[in-house]
């Protein structure tokens, strides 16, 4: 029996045009999983206002880290893919193929099942490349799976793996990546850990991301051996004027150097590959917060990326599904 592994990430426009960008963000924004404000009073504004002034700011900020196979996102997830594949046909499971789907853009994950159920597949794991649960990331996957089993005569056998960020591996690939960055650039006074934030209301309502995050950074700190003092967890790309999960990374920056503290490393442990968010939001905006409130060491620690322990991770979630 053939069967497919299928790394799930966030997805990324097919360029770095307002056109391009105006169609990912569309789809994107227009999903209830990511903004839950009632259909009627967003849509409009959604395409209205929002979309026209956003699009030319974020295309330019994605030129900036593009690349030549495209997006970076993209690119590593294919990379990431091809890893596996040749770990998995390595350690005998030549069955396996690994193939790559978006949530948002291309290629869709409905159209990567059906492709591979033409070519006799018929068992399938779906991996999202979130280690940290949250009905706006992972619950959206599960929701285009359910359309799909919705639509199908013949319903494909599917699995979603729902979470990873309490896998003893997924805390030792951190914490082995900040101790090799600190090892050759040295360790800075503070190590922060900034996830993607969410809307506070999400977790009112019952998500359990911040609870997920809260363990990760937890976790990692403690296999480092850091003090309280020696770490903090924050949140970023907070959008809109609702209230997200706090403190906020660019307000915990900007706080720090008044507090004597000059030397700053952060990671950002809920993304699986560097991207417009680490890439550029941290990378770029968050440096730029830091130094000029006074700060005068800022390190961006890489994400797990094409590490090979991070590879050796995503092959023991799979064997845990009989992959």
């Amino acid at each position: 029996m053939k069967r497919a592994v299928i790394l799930v990430n966030l997805g990324s426009p097919s360029a770095p045009e307002p056109g391009a960008i105006r169609k990912f963000l569309s789809q994107f924004l227009s999903d209830p999983r990511v903004v839950e404000i009632p259909r009627l009073l967003w849509l409009p504004l959604l395409k209205g206002i929002i979309l026209p002034l956003r699009c030319r700011r974020v295309a330019s900020l994605y030129k900036e880290i593009w690349t030549e196979g495209g997006s970076p996102l993209t690119v590593m997830t294919y990379r990431q893919a091809a890893l596996l594949e040749e770990m998995l046909h390595q350690t005998g499971a030549q069955d396996v193929v690994v193939r790559v789907a978006m949530t948002y853009g291309e290629p869709v994950i409905a159209g990567v099942i059906a492709e591979l159920r033409t070519q006799g597949v018929e068992k399938f794991l779906l991996l999202p490349l979130y280690p940290q649960y949250s009905g706006t990331t992972t619950g959206a996957i599960y929701d285009q799976v359910s359309h799909l089993v919705e639509e199908s005569r013949y319903v494909p056998d599917v699995q979603v793996v729902r979470q990873y960020c309490y896998r003893e591996d997924y805390i030792s690939a951190l914490a082995n990546s900040i101790r090799e960055h600190r090892a050759h650039y040295g360790s800075a006074d503070v190590l922060l850990f900034s996830f993607h934030g969410i809307p506070k209301a999400c977790i009112d309502k019952g998500d359990p991301y911040y609870e997920h995050c809260s363990y990760t950074a937890n976790a990692v700190a403690e296999a480092l051996g850091l003090s309280k003092s020696e770490w903090h967890l924050c949140f970023q790309s907070r959008f809109g004027r609702a209230e997200w999960l706090q403190p906020y990374t660019d307000e915990v920056l900007v706080s720090l150097p008044a507090t004597g503290i000059g030397r700053v490393d952060i990671i950002c442990p809920a993304f699986a590959s560097d991207c417009l968010e680490t890439l550029e939001e941290i990378e770029v905006g968050s440096r730029e917060c830091f130094i000029g409130a006074g700060g005068k060491y800022f390190s961006r620690i890489p994400c797990l990326n094409d590490r090979p322990d991070h590879i050796k991770m995503m092959q023991s979630i799979i064997a845990q599904y009989g992959f």
